[in-house]
């Protein structure tokens, strides 16, 4: 998409939006993580602090045309969810 496109049609507003409201979103589960009453909830807001980080990741990537961010997205993406299922490993083994 060129600049000039970008700069008149709704990615003038929606990219700004969408980064803002992830940020807050950020915010939240960052807030879960260190409050959360049991390791279950600090699980889960890790996990949604790695998606929201992904989709920033990929908002900056449409607003930037560049490919590069997508793969950097995806990377970001695999270590979140090998990590959240290593997690869920180590808890299941911790319970019996």
């Amino acid at each position: 998409m060129s600049t000039a496109a970008a700069a008149t049609g709704p990615l003038v507003w929606a990219v700004p939006l969408a980064l803002a409201l992830m940020g807050l979103a950020l915010l939240v589960a960052f807030v879960r993580l260190a409050r959360g009453p049991t390791v279950f909830d600090r699980v889960v807001a890790l996990d949604l602090s790695v998606t929201v980080v992904v989709g920033a990741i990929g908002t900056f990537a449409i607003e930037s045309d560049q490919s590069l961010s997508v793969r950097a997205a995806l990377v970001v993406a695999l270590v979140g969810f090998l990590g959240t299922l290593a997690l869920a490993r180590y808890l299941e083994g911790r319970k019996r």
